[in-house]
């Protein structure tokens, strides 16, 4: 493990573990044949190499009198567990008021479904393991937890069209995946808009954009490309990633236009929606 902030998480943690074990006069095996994990699982989460799960805390918790102290430790362990790249991001996220973001070669992770995820992650190249890429799609999927925040964060993406026809997963994936855009983008607080392919004039061709504005009013960027993830700060490098993203949305079609563009890349017609049959039902 790289990431020196998890790592000390894990180990005080095990620590934990092995001082509650100590003190009920159990050895490893015990405890593992009491909660139902080999003795090996236990030594190497008190050694802090493994990442031990909410269930595993619950019923060392249990099994060693903690009264709550172990099982507490779930949610700290669970943030350990992501990628410190995607921690950074979420701190920032749990700390914006406004984010706005453009993805051009696949729908933003945070407007994705988890099988959506998953399919990206299975074609990465080199492979990552079953394990990663179940650790890498719980991170993306617990970083939606931003549509949520109360106040309500303002949320504008910008999609490239061809995010929306290229079948990643296959059909029922992206069919399952416009379905959950259109969703998305019934929500007061989000604006999804589509950038057509048949622009002539593109501020974009650089590559993805990821802009957040914080409670102390200052802004951050994100920008991300095949290897390398970096957060901007200098005031001087954010400055034009924001008037270009502001140019990116004036050319990008508008917020209902795109609804309806990506309802066609459905199948559906805008008669099909619920509302559209109302208000004709009104106008008779």
């Amino acid at each position: 493990m790289e990431d020196e902030e998890a790592e000390a998480v894990l180990r005080a943690v095990g620590r934990q573990i092995k001082v509650w074990r100590d003190a009920a006069g159990l050895r490893q095996a015990e405890l593992g044949a009491a909660i139902g994990y080999s003795e090996e699982m236990v030594s190497a989460v008190e050694r802090g190499r493994r990442i031990p799960k909410p269930d595993f805390l619950e019923k060392a918790d249990e099994v060693l009198g903690a009264a709550g102290k172990l099982a507490s430790m779930k949610e700290d362990v669970e943030r350990a567990k992501y990628p410190k790249k995607v921690r950074d991001l979420a701190r920032l996220e749990d700390e914006c008021v406004e984010m706005g973001a453009y993805a051009s070669h696949y729908v933003h992770g945070l407007l994705q479904t988890p099988d959506y995820a998953r399919a990206l992650y299975v074609m990465r190249r080199p492979s990552y393991t079953e394990e990663e890429i179940d650790q890498y799609v719980a991170a993306r999927m617990a970083r939606k937890a931003v549509f949520e925040r109360v106040p309500l964060v303002a949320l504008t993406f910008v999609l490239e069209e061809v995010t929306l026809h290229r079948p990643i997963g296959g059909r029922l994936v992206r069919r399952r995946q416009l379905e959950h855009l259109l969703q998305m983008s019934a929500l007061r607080h989000v604006e999804i808009q589509v950038m057509p392919t048949d622009r002539e004039d593109h501020a974009g061709m650089g590559g993805p954009i990821r802009l957040l504005k914080l409670r102390d009013g200052k802004t951050m960027a994100h920008e991300e490309g095949q290897s390398y993830n970096r957060l901007v700060s200098d005031p001087r490098e954010v400055q034009p990633l924001e008037m270009r993203y502001g140019i990116i949305r004036s050319q990008a079609l508008p917020p209902r236009e795109s609804l309806a563009f990506i309802e066609k890349a459905l199948g559906k017609k805008r008669h099909d929606r619920p509302e559209v049959v109302q208000e004709q039902l009104q106008q008779q």
